[in-house]
This record gives C-alpha cells, structure tokens and sequence, in this order.
C-alpha cells in the first residue's frame, strides 16, 4: 500500500473541527484519502460495509482512525469496543481525538484498546502540529500489524 492509497476515517460530528483537522493534514502535505463520518453510526456502517456503506470493499481498512468521543447516535466509546469486539476490525489503529478532559474517557478508551488519546488543542497552530505529528507517525513511521 503507498502513501496516497493510505485511508484516514475522521469520525467528527463537528464542521468547524473537521474543517480544522482536513485544513491541518492538506498544509502538512498528508495527501492521503480522508473519509469523514460525522457520528457513529456512519463510522461503523463505513467499517462494515453497511447502511450508507453498503457494498464498499471492507477488506480496504483505514490505515489510522481518528475518533471523537462524544458523538450523535452512537458514541465514540461504543465505535470503540464494537471495533475492538470484531476480528476484522480489531487490529486497526485508533487514536482518540477528543475535546473530553473526563477520567473516565480516558479509562475507558485505553481499556477498549485505543492506541492513543489526545486532548483536542484549542488553538489553531497547536492543533494543526499536533494533526501533522498524528498523520507523520501513523502514517509514515508506524508499521501496522499485518491483515
């Protein structure tokens, strides 16, 4: 797989921080293809082919999943353990995305097997440093396991 043919689901149900994360990742040259789904209803039903997604080809995964937490219709918790509870899916990179500074988050995305949690930074350039750090470990110098 190469670098453009690299997928990364944004799971957002906010414009403005969707907007700030596309924007972030294009000025850091990650060209990469960027699916958003905007709660978690769309997320899984991208992951597993069904509803809106019905027919896509599954077995191309997301090299890395960018999550939010607090999400319309299924929370990022709940996208988070049916992901780790499937076979298919378990393996595949999740990094928390969150504005959320609650305990309990964090607990129970790292119990769920996130493999990384990070506080949403207020501020534009911080924001868009942290993105750029994101899509140059995860996609460049992570070595995913193989599917």
């Amino acid at each position: 797989m190469s670098g453009r043919d690299k997928i990364i689901l944004l799971v957002e149900d906010n414009p403005d921080d969707e907007a700030l994360a596309i924007r972030a990742l294009k000025r850091n040259h990650i060209s990469n293809e960027i699916v958003v789904a905007r709660d978690g209803v769309e997320a899984l039903d991208f992951m597993f082919g069904t509803g809106i997604h019905i027919g896509r080809d599954i077995s191309i995964k997301p090299t890395v999943i960018l999550l939010d937490l607090k999400l319309p219709r299924i929370d990022g918790i709940e996208v988070l353990r049916r992901l780790r509870e499937d076979d298919r899916t378990k393996l595949v990179p999740v990094v928390v995305l969150t504005t959320s500074s609650e305990e309990q988050d964090m607990l129970d995305s790292y119990s769920l097997g996130c493999n990384s949690y990070i506080r949403k930074p207020v501020d534009f350039i911080q924001f868009s440093e942290a993105i750029r750090q994101l899509g140059m470990y995860w996609l460049l110098m992570n070595e995913p396991p193989p599917i």
